[in-house]
């Protein structure tokens, strides 16, 4: 028998390009969930206590923030983006 250990996104985000590029795929998934979850485990490699820090949020609002089916409010999102150093740009789609 064959053991397979779960496969975790954060185990390959060591880097910003990688950081960056999960995080602009999640940004196109139509499920809003998907980039939530892709801030939480960006968040995860950074470590939440530093990011909780870093926002000015509580570590229990951070998690909450950051949990499935949650419904942060804009300004929430952007504090923790901002402190995981990241910056959202849109750009023009050509469909």
């Amino acid at each position: 028998m064959t053991n397979f250990t779960p496969f975790d996104a954060a185990d390959y985000l060591d880097n910003e390009e990688a950081i960056a590029a999960y995080l602009t795929g999640a940004l196109e998934d139509p499920d809003p969930n998907a980039f939530l979850m892709a801030v939480k485990t960006v968040a995860r490699t950074r470590g939440m206590t530093q990011l909780a820090k870093d926002s000015g949020l509580g570590r229990a609002s951070l998690y909450k923030a950051l949990s499935p089916g949650s419904k942060p409010r804009y300004e929430t999102v952007m504090k923790v983006v901002r402190a995981l150093g990241v910056n959202l740009h849109a750009e023009i789609s050509h469909i």
